[in-house]
């Protein structure tokens, strides 16, 4: 926080002035995804910006691309004749802050039961469950995966929809979770209740595809990445990965091995 003033009764917060969010960075940039690389040195700082909030007993609860900003947005312009044959914007620097605390939550407060944006909502939220920090997680497992696409990873406005995708991508959901929901409408016979052919269960089977098959290349940084991203994306809560946790994952020990800039 830089200052504060009051404006007709408002307190009004003046923060740093911050570049493009990401999200709007890859709409401008055709939807082009990052490579694992600036993946890694974006991941590492919104990690460690939220594994400080979670220290703290907050949840932001509302993670995803647009609000994740780079300090700097300033690009050169670089043709690319392998992907799109066309200019491609490069950032000079991929320092980047989190943003837009409005919906945070400190863990004694009463946790209303849907939180965050639909397409990096995590299972236990839709299912009804009950969430804790973990739910950051799971998002940010979603930005990563949108960070390698160019896309988002659940393109949907359902949540039996948005669930079906998830076991598409990353195999069933564990019966003892189907059991515990509170909405057992989506449960038939102990498993989700999505069967019936239609228009979703035909984009479903077209663009959602076992994670591990999303690969470009089997290179280790990029095995090390699906592998972070596959303990983020992890249904049970208790077996999820934690960002302290997260942090110390191999993906991350070439930025570990470098010294601190001054």
């Amino acid at each position: 926080m830089l200052n504060w003033f009051e404006h007709n009764g408002h307190i009004c917060i003046v923060f740093e002035l911050l570049g493009l969010s990401t999200f709007e960075f890859l709409r401008q940039n055709k939807f082009l995804p990052f490579n694992v690389e600036q993946i890694r040195q974006m991941a590492f700082q919104i990690f460690r910006a939220v594994c400080f909030l979670h220290r703290n007993k907050l949840t932001h609860t509302d993670l995803k691309p647009e609000n994740i900003l780079f300090v700097c947005a300033d690009y050169d312009l670089e043709y690319n004749d392998v992907m799109v044959k066309c200019e491609e914007r490069k950032l000079r620097s991929f320092d980047v802050k989190v943003v837009d605390f409005g919906t945070a939550k400190f863990d004694h407060e009463d946790h209303e039961s849907e939180v965050s944006t639909r397409h990096y909502r995590a299972p236990e939220v839709i299912l009804d469950l009950g969430w804790n920090q973990s739910c950051d997680v799971w998002s940010l497992g979603c930005v990563l995966m949108e960070f390698y696409l160019g896309r988002t990873l659940f393109q949907t406005h359902d949540s039996k929809e948005h669930l079906a995708m998830m076991e598409k991508i990353l195999g069933p959901i564990p019966p003892h979770l189907l059991k515990q929901t509170r909405k057992q409408h989506y449960v038939h016979n102990g498993r989700l209740n999505w069967d019936e052919p239609s228009s979703s269960d035909e984009y479903i089977w077209k663009h959602c595809i076992p994670l591990k098959q999303s690969l470009r290349k089997k290179s280790e940084e990029e095995s090390q990445l699906f592998d972070l991203i596959g303990c983020m994306l992890e249904y049970d809560v208790y077996r999820r990965i934690t960002l302290e946790e997260a942090l110390w994952h191999p993906f991350f020990s070439p930025l570990r091995m470098q010294k601190p800039r001054s």
